[in-house]
């Protein structure tokens, strides 16, 4: 269980605080409540560019990682399509440097032409290295754009085309900045050995004064039900063909999360799990199998793939696929199963409440879900998924109609 306590500043920053004893390292996250799905369509990929512009310092700080090593501290930061984070961790008595470093590019930050064509150029090199110059490199960005037509999850984080960040002008810039870094916009969190009332009290000292222009937020059109399979098949220059096959399910606040959580663990959770042992191991369809899910704010999507192997057909993979998804369909999962996946759920969030930085994440993630009490309920509710539930879940999940399949084929 992770200790907490919570309070809303004046200017609307929300902070989240919490006391460990057993380290002498302290935690400073930020969460900026802004990522691809806040974006429109004709700009994208400016949440993964700010990212990168975070840390192009501002008039009092020209570069943001010097203070920081100096404090014998660490910083990084990352982006995905709900939300953008940024992260230090140096010795509990230099916390300070961090808030002091945080709160300063919160507003102040360097938007100048320089600046902003340096990191524009970064991105988009980013771009063609890892997306179009990479072997399976738009695989992510095909199915995205397959399974979602409305919502932007459509996109991934880096954006639909590098053409979206090299036309963005400092206006668009500017105006993306002072939307979403506000206060309103973040939650401050920290884990440290420090009274929580004295890490609030240096959260009001160091951010209190900021002020919040708060503007009218996007609206975000959710995806209408998919009422018919959707198909595409393309060829790229890859050592062997994936097969990826998506399906609609609930939001990170539903019940949906924690059962399709935990059916794609029964499915590729380690080497004893179902897809491993029966479509590798033992059939050697597949080179490698995966599902997982996106884990959205809003409605997300189950993934279920496999590398094929020379000698495999798509049609072989395909079947071979529905047919281990249509077996959780009716039902056979065994007590054992069950266990096994329930008892490494818990296992990693016992871990993940050992270092500091975990928790001071945690924190700042549940509470942009909005029921930050979450971070200590989860395993509870891991625990209370029957048989019955799952074999539902899949059910209404797992059909023809509900799922998007991409043939990502190796060209001959």
């Amino acid at each position: 269980m992770i200790r907490y306590e919570t309070a809303t500043l004046d200017n609307g920053l929300t902070v989240a605080v919490n006391r460990d004893k057993s380290s002498k390292l302290a935690a400073v996250n930020i969460l900026y409540k802004v990522g691809a799905r806040n974006e429109d369509a004709e700009h994208t990929g400016f949440a993964h560019l700010f990212e990168h512009l975070m840390f192009r310092g501002t008039s009092n700080v020209p570069d943001f990682d010097v203070p920081v090593q100096m404090a014998c501290g660490e910083n990084n930061a990352f982006t995905n399509n709900d939300y953008t984070d940024f992260y230090i961790t140096l010795p509990r008595e230099n916390i300070e440097t961090a808030m002091w470093l945080e709160s300063d590019r919160m507003r102040n930050l360097d938007l100048s032409p320089e600046a902003c064509a340096t990191e524009k150029s970064v991105v988009i090199e980013e771009y063609k290295q890892r997306y179009l110059n990479q072997p399976y490199g738009d695989e992510t960005m095909l199915l995205r754009s397959l399974a979602y037509k409305v919502h932007p999850y459509r996109w991934s984080t880096i954006g639909i085309s590098p053409d979206h960040i090299a036309r963005a002008t400092i206006e668009d810039v500017r105006r993306f900045y002072d939307r979403y870094y506000q206060p309103s916009q973040a939650i401050l969190s920290m884990s440290a050995d420090m009274e929580e009332e004295r890490m609030i009290d240096l959260a009001r000292q160091w951010f209190g004064s900021i002020p919040d222009m708060p503007q009218p937020p996007r609206s975000i059109p959710a995806e209408p039900q998919q009422t018919a399979e959707r198909r595409l098949i393309v060829e790229r220059d890859v050592p062997a063909t994936n097969i990826s096959i998506a399906f609609h399910m609930g939001d990170r606040l539903s019940r949906d999360f924690y059962l399709g959580d935990l059916s794609s663990d029964l499915l590729s959770g380690g080497d004893s799990s179902r897809l491993v042992v029966r479509l590798v191991k033992e059939r050697r369809l597949f080179s490698s199998v995966n599902a997982y899910i996106l884990g959205s704010l809003d409605a997300g999507l189950f993934i279920v793939k496999g590398q094929l192997m020379p000698s495999t057909t798509e049609e072989q993979a395909e079947e071979a696929l529905r047919g281990e998804i249509g077996e959780l369909m009716q039902g056979t999962l065994s007590d054992y199963e069950m266990d096994k996946v329930k008892n490494k759920f818990e296992a990693n969030a016992l871990m993940g409440e050992i270092n500091v930085m975990n928790k001071a994440m945690n924190l700042g993630y549940y509470a942009m879900t909005g029921d930050i009490d979450l971070v200590n309920r989860e395993i509870e509710l891991y625990r209370s998924v029957t048989r019955d539930e799952a074999a539902e879940f899949a059910r209404r999940t797992f059909t023809r109609d509900n799922s998007s399949t991409l043939i990502y084929r190796a060209r001959n």
